[in-house]
């Protein structure tokens, strides 16, 4: 826990509870953390999510890994360090938009189990949904819908995530997604599924 400077007083407990805001919105929020290699499908399976529940009447929010290193987070780099703080601050977002109520799907390599922990620490556990977009470095180099894994494997794109720099499996996610071998709509119906009995007020 990180001691607060004495000019600063937070006062969370005059807010209005994220109950009421569940409540207006018929529904349970929830941080879903989608993560995976590059080019496994994280963001493509994000949207069509997002556009699911739309259609059927849930408030739902995507932070994606370039989108939000574009903006936020454009001040960091790719070091162990940087890669921290990047998660560090999404999670601090998830947990706001969580706290309105809402279905946040986040979409980001997180790499390693510490980085994976520390999201769920900051949203808190009962609330973070762990899922694995499962899909190999070889499928997704062949895959390589942004170009990048070619510059990763020229030389000119460094620390590059499954190849310079470590991906780390995870031992017990709350899901797991094979893209490699399952469509996309194989995959969205699993997510679908899995999540729907969290986020639905019955």
């Amino acid at each position: 826990m990180v001691d607060l400077p004495e000019n600063l007083y937070p006062e969370f407990d005059r807010m209005l509870a994220r109950g009421d805001k569940e409540a207006l919105l018929r529904q349970r929020g929830i941080v879903l953390w989608l993560y995976g290699l590059s080019g496994s499908g994280k963001s493509t399976l994000a949207n069509a999510l997002e556009r699911r529940l739309h259609r059927e009447g849930f408030c739902a929010n995507i932070l994606d890994g370039d989108n939000i290193r574009t903006g936020l987070n454009s001040d960091l780099g790719f070091s162990d360090d940087d890669r921290t703080e990047n998660i560090r601050r999404i999670a601090e977002v998830a947990k706001l938009f969580l706290n309105a109520g809402i279905v946040t799907i986040t979409a980001f390599i997180t790499p390693g189990e510490a980085l994976r922990q520390t999201a769920r620490d900051i949203v808190g556990v009962d609330d973070f949904v762990e899922v694995f977009v499962k899909c190999s470095f070889q499928k997704c180099a062949e895959r390589d819908t942004k170009g990048l894994y070619a510059k990763a494997l020229s030389g000119k794109l460094k620390n590059f995530t499954g190849r310079d720099s470590n991906f780390e499996e995870p031992d017990s996610p709350d899901l797991i997604l094979d893209s490699e071998y399952d469509s996309i709509e194989t995959c969205l119906e699993k997510v679908y599924l899995h999540i729907l009995p969290k986020i639905r007020v019955t």
